[in-house]
C-alpha cells in the first residue's frame, strides 16, 4: 500500500459516494488509473466497499457478549451454530481471560435482553464456562455498524442456531422472533 492507496481508503471511508471523477482529482490519477488502483484494493481483500448502519437511527441497541470457551471443539460448534444468525455482527477471538468477544444487535431493549438469556443466546451455548453480556450505551466517533443484514431475509422456516423461537415464552411478548425466519414479526 502507498499513499495513493492510503488516500482512496481514507475518502472512500469518510464518503463512501466519492465518484471515479472525485477520486482521480484527489490522487492526481486518471479515472482509469484510479479504478484499476481501486479494483486492485479489492480484489486484494483490503477494501470492501459496504454500507453501514445507524443504530441510533434506527432505534437498535447493541450489546458486547464476553465468552470463556472450554476448547477449540467448542469455539468451532459456535461459530458453526450462530455464523448465519443475523443479530451477530461480529465475533472476535482473543486472548485472555474471555476467548471470544462478540458484537450483537437488536431492534429494541426487550429483544436485546431475550438475546442475552433464551435459547437462542451465544451465551446458552455448549462449552461456555463463563459469559458476560455488556449492553452498550452510546457509540461514539460513528455511530454506524456493518450490519449482516442480508441475512433478515425471513425464508427460513427454521433459525440459523436451530433454536425454535415459537416455542419461547418472550416470543410476541417481548422478542419478534428470529429475522431469518418466515414467523418473524419484528422490525428488522
Amino acid at each position: 500500500m502507498d499513499e495513493v492507496d492510503r488516500t482512496i481508503i481514507s475518502q472512500l471511508t469518510k464518503d463512501g459516494r466519492t465518484t471515479l471523477k472525485d477520486l482521480s482529482q484527489l490522487v492526481g490519477f486518471s479515472s482509469v488509473g484510479t479504478k484499476k488502483r481501486l479494483d486492485k484494493l479489492v480484489e486484494n481483500g483490503i477494501l470492501k466497499v459496504t454500507s453501514l448502519l445507524n443504530l441510533k437511527e434506527l432505534g437498535m441497541h447493541a450489546a458486547i457478549v464476553l465468552m470463556e470457551i472450554e476448547s477449540s471443539e467448542a469455539m468451532e460448534k459456535l461459530l458453526k451454530r450462530f455464523e448465519d444468525c443475523p443479530r451477530v455482527v461480529n465475533i472476535f477471538k482473543t486472548m485472555g481471560g474471555y476467548n471470544l468477544v462478540a458484537l450483537v444487535v437488536a431492534e429494541d431493549r426487550d429483544t436485546l435482553e431475550s438475546i442475552s438469556v433464551e435459547k437462542c443466546s451465544l451465551r446458552t451455548s455448549e462449552g461456555i464456562r463463563r459469559s458476560e453480556f455488556i449492553p452498550i450505551g452510546n457509540i461514539f466517533y460513528s455511530p454506524f455498524l456493518a450490519m449482516r443484514e442480508h441475512l433478515t431475509h425471513k425464508e427460513k422456516t427454521k433459525t440459523p442456531c436451530n433454536v425454535d423461537c415459537r416455542t419461547c415464552k418472550r416470543y410476541k411478548v417481548e422478542c419478534g422472533g428470529c429475522p431469518a425466519t418466515s414467523y418473524y414479526i419484528g422490525k428488522l
